[in-house]
């Protein structure tokens, strides 16, 4: 399998917007039915060998404890309880409106007692309209959702990768349904005052500094895939710090500055794995030094054990 499939946006931006939809459903019963973790930790996806998976959840109110997964292989919605019982249906030839009636009726059928709290899509441009109203959003190509997984899987791994050479707090490698990326996120553990007008998502996700690095699949922002890294709050300097490769540039953005990598450029390089680790690691420096990180923190191959690393390599 090739290393990042291309996939550009426009190639699949109806089945994307459906489907961004159709997470944000199963997302926002994960955010009804899960313990609240520090960032919002808890309401992301996680990858399985066959698609995402909200992992289990629950029980509520002395039901069932469950899990509700996308195969993207198959192409269903499957509903699992912990007692076995289960519940499927086909992601294809439906509206989100038909996906949230759906859905819904699983839910209902296994005795589970758990509904998104507000079921409107977040921060899309249908914000105002129900999910069981949306009936405009109906396309799925079931190819285009497979190499979407793909891909993600793919870029997993390198988060993965990426995310072992730091010992300090890190988040997860997961999959946000509000804006549809992928992302690790490493704290410096120094308490952030938020602006007053935050709302409350951000007031939660940004209360430390931060680095974080993902990949998203295009928005209406920045119409093509890309990987990305941010420090928040964003030091003076920033955007005068150099990135690699040297397609990689820093971007503006709400008022602050991203460092981008096009998916098509790191795709087109000689080595596309190494290249782009090479490209978070210079964003990640580009903020470290900035903002004064301690050194100590990293462990590069994932090794604190200070003898072991300081031991020759095995060959």
């Amino acid at each position: 399998m090739d290393v990042f499939p291309p996939l550009p946006l426009e190639s699949w931006r109806d089945t994307k917007e459906t489907l961004h939809r159709f997470v944000q459903i199963v997302g926002k019963i994960r955010l009804a039915a899960s313990p609240r973790r520090n960032h919002w930790w808890n309401v992301p996806f996680h990858l399985t060998g066959q698609g995402i998976t909200t992992r289990p959840m629950g029980p509520i109110r002395g039901g069932d404890a469950f899990c509700v997964d996308f195969d993207f292989v198959a192409h269903r919605l499957v509903v699992r309880t912990l007692s076995g019982r289960q519940t499927s249906f086909p992601l294809a030839e439906r509206s989100v409106a038909d996906f949230y009636r759906d859905t819904v009726t699983a839910l209902i059928a296994l005795d589970i007692d758990a509904a998104p709290q507000h079921p409107y899509p977040y921060d899309l441009p249908d914000a105002r309209r129900p999910f069981a109203e949306d009936h405009e959003h109906r396309s799925y190509d079931p190819a285009a959702v497979t190499r979407y997984w793909r891909v993600l899987s793919q870029v997993n791994l390198l988060l993965e990768e990426y995310a072992a050479g730091f010992s300090g707090k890190t988040s997860p490698v997961h999959h946000f349904w509000h804006t549809f990326d992928i992302a690790v996120t490493r704290f410096s553990e120094r308490e952030i005052a938020p602006p007053a007008d935050a709302d409350p998502v951000t007031r939660e996700a940004y209360s430390r500094e931060v680095i974080s690095a993902g990949f998203w699949f295009g928005d209406d922002s920045v119409p093509a895939p890309a990987f990305y890294s941010y420090t928040a709050p964003e030091p003076p300097g920033l955007a005068d710090r150099p990135l690699h490769p040297g397609s990689a540039q820093w971007s503006a953005a709400r008022g602050s500055h991203i460092a981008l990598l096009m998916y098509d450029d790191a795709r087109a390089a000689d080595d596309p794995w190494a290249t782009t680790l090479g490209f978070l690691d210079s964003a990640y420096r580009a903020g470290a030094e900035l903002t004064h990180w301690e050194r100590r923190r990293e462990c590069p191959g994932g090794i604190t054990d200070p003898r072991l690393r300081a031991a020759p390599a095995a060959g």
